[in-house]
């Protein structure tokens, strides 16, 4: 894990900006709130939420809990769900996500609930008939935690998890305590803003492409800004990184889900996942699933591989064994939104009619139906830009009033 350390006036402006979570201008939490603050220390290294056991375990003590959890909710290497039960925790339930509680499901795949045979506890999958939990499943108990490696994209679908299992919470007033984790492209805040007509499950909130928020922060963001709908508020308690800003670079120790096998695919990550409503692969099915863009078709590239079926992170991946031209990526630079990788391919596309597929998802992954027409129309990546302003600027405002961790 690299971790870079910061001057002591950023972590003071830190702790300065994080005194306010529960300030007026925030939803509040519980009677708990000051656990919400983070601590910040020039010694001691970055301390992920759910490593912060003597703040929220006071909030366990004598109660049934759930937690939202997989494969990256580890703590020094090991697995937060075993270090509760190590310190007599009652826990009932695991919820898990897309790509199952091991991570080792692939994108996409249906995930049943069951009992995992390590801990013997039931397992409700929130990614296979249920994307939403049921609400008998929270019905007997009183606090649930969510402990997730996000990547700090809006079509990451971990945080829309957490948007349904907060709406759940917040009709049953359940207690539900984030322990927050870095976001490793926490920097940017960059794309257009998602239209209300594309709303779904990989575009959930009115947020841009590169939202710049920690679970957390989005969390407070979805309570603030009333998006659970139907008047809904959950009741929320936030765990800050500890020694954390917005600009620590942060290399995940797992990979958050098999197509992100590094820290390289998860930088490139926002600006290759475009191509997904097209039809170039991004190499699921590779070794270097995210770091290389190609088609079956030699205009668009020197570089060629050939996707194959790979069960645990791309069944059925997109241009399945054929020979694709394109670029490789792994050597290259990008980080943040860049738009070229894009609609470099596109200009080079020798049949445009078919480079976007037909179903149209490229507006869900850009957010509005104005980016395809622009890319056809053959604007540049500065026109483009410049058409998401003021929405992208009225959203940066807005974002400050969340903030957990200066910027």
């Amino acid at each position: 894990m690299r971790i870079a350390s910061a001057p002591w006036w950023l972590f003071a402006l830190c702790l300065y900006l994080s005194v306010g979570c529960t300030s007026a201008s925030r939803p509040a939490v519980t009677d708990a709130d000051s656990a919400a603050v983070p601590r910040v220390d020039t010694v001691r290294p970055l301390q992920v939420g759910a490593a912060q056991f003597e703040v929220y375990l006071p909030q366990l003590k004598g109660r049934a809990v759930g937690i939202v959890a997989n494969h990256t909710s580890l703590v020094e290497g090991a697995h937060l769900v075993d270090l509760l039960r190590e310190k007599d925790v009652n826990l009932k339930r695991i919820f898990t996500p897309e790509h199952g509680f091991r991570g080792n499901v692939g994108d996409g795949e249906h995930i049943d609930s069951g009992i995992d045979p390590t801990t013997g506890l039931p397992i409700a999958s929130l990614y296979g008939a249920n994307r939403k939990p049921k609400p008998e499943w929270l019905q007997d108990l009183d606090v649930v935690l969510f402990d997730l490696q996000d990547v700090g994209t809006r079509f990451y679908t971990y945080i829309s998890t957490m948007h349904y299992m907060m709406a759940e919470c917040a009709r049953q007033g359940k207690l539900f305590i984030v322990l927050d984790r870095p976001n490793p492209n926490g920097e940017f805040v960059d794309g257009p803003i998602r239209e209300e007509k594309l709303k779904g499950f990989v575009a959930m909130h009115p947020i841009p492409i590169l939202h710049g928020l920690t679970v957390g922060e989005l969390a407070q963001m979805i309570n603030g800004e009333g998006w659970l709908g139907e008047g809904l508020e959950c009741p929320l308690q936030v765990i800050p990184v500890a020694n954390y800003t917005h600009q620590t670079p942060y290399e995940p120790p797992v990979k958050p889900s098999p197509n992100l096998p590094n820290y390289h695919a998860i930088r490139l990550y926002p600006s290759l996942c475009l191509f997904e409503g097209t039809v170039v692969s991004i190499g699921r099915g590779t070794p270097f699933p995210f770091q290389v863009a190609g088609a079956p078709d030699p205009a668009y590239g020197a570089f060629t591989f050939t996707p194959v079926p790979m069960p645990e992170s791309s069944p059925h991946p997109p241009q399945e064994g054929k020979k694709c031209y394109g670029v490789d990526y792994r050597e290259v630079n990008i980080t943040g939104l860049s738009l070229e990788p894009l609609l470099s391919f596109y200009r080079n596309s020798p049949d445009k009619a078919t480079f976007f597929n037909k179903n149209n998802y490229i507006n869900t992954l850009s957010g509005t139906p104005t980016f395809q027409e622009q890319v056809k129309a053959g604007k540049t990546e500065a026109e483009i830009r410049a058409s998401w302003e003021p929405a992208l600027s009225q959203y940066k405002a807005m974002r400050k009033n969340y903030l957990l961790y200066a910027e």
